[in-house]
């Protein structure tokens, strides 16, 4: 579905990708794992141009796009055909539940409000959140701000689902919630690439994991292949550090 070729992307004089290459197939779960600052949220927010790379290409539903000079056309394909969950939910304040997932419906797809509010209350159902559709914001956990992000995503219909860290900012308690969430829907065959902490969440869930360091992929392959049988020695590192005991354990 997705591949992406020699991704350059550096903030002044700071390099934070240093030519990443890397193909999504369609229905997979992709899971990115990393230390802070190795460019995994900078990675998911070039994938569909929030961040302008400085170099390289993207092939997306059969289309190929330039990334340094993309035209408008092809950033609203990108935009169409993916929707971002964020780590800090971007909800807005001054709209409901039920306003917040039916925006980029009316907006940003023309379609009419009846319409829309009949998709978001199916979304809102699906991440059980029906009977919130009158609450603001304010009135909402952590967990169920994100779950909220998460049928706004999902109420577009998008080819793939990009998450940045959708867990990061919520209590611990809350964070089962949001899993959970993330793990029916991976079980529908949505297409979704994951920046988490969560390491039994990537074991799990994940179809393939990705880890970062430094601006570059260290090391992917299968969840088994990672946890179980890394090679790399900073792979090994980190999951020394982040996972719990028994998930690193060579077999």
């Amino acid at each position: 579905m997705i591949t992406i070729h020699n991704v350059h992307k550096a903030f002044g004089r700071h390099q934070v990708l240093k030519g990443i290459h890397l193909t999504v197939q369609k229905g997979e779960v992709v899971t990115i794992l990393g230390p802070s600052g190795s460019g995994k949220t900078t990675l998911l927010r070039c994938i569909n141009y929030l961040e302008r790379p400085d170099e390289g290409q993207v092939e997306f539903g059969g289309k190929t796009i330039d990334y340094k000079h993309p035209s408008k056309k092809d950033i609203l394909f990108l935009r169409r055909h993916t929707a971002m969950v964020f780590q800090q939910y971007n909800l807005f304040s001054h709209k409901n539940v039920l306003g917040n997932v039916t925006e980029g419906l009316t907006v940003a797809r023309k379609i009419p409000k009846r319409e829309a509010e009949e998709i978001a209350m199916a979304q809102l159902e699906r991440v059980g959140l029906a009977d919130k559709a009158g609450h603001y914001p304010n009135q909402l956990s952590g967990g169920q701000k994100q779950r909220v992000g998460i049928a706004r995503a999902l109420a577009i219909n998008p080819d793939v689902i990009l998450f940045d860290e959708p867990t990061a900012a919520l209590d611990p308690e809350l964070v089962g919630e949001v899993l959970e969430v993330l793990l029916e829907i991976a079980e529908t065959g949505v297409t979704m690439i994951v920046v988490t902490h969560e390491m039994e969440f990537a074991r799990r869930v994940s179809d393939h994991v990705i880890f970062m360091d430094q601006g570059v992929i260290v090391e992917e392959g299968s969840p088994h292949q990672i946890f179980y049988q890394s090679r790399e020695e900073r792979t090994k590192k980190f999951l020394h550090r982040v996972s719990p005991a028994y998930l690193y354990q060579q077999v």
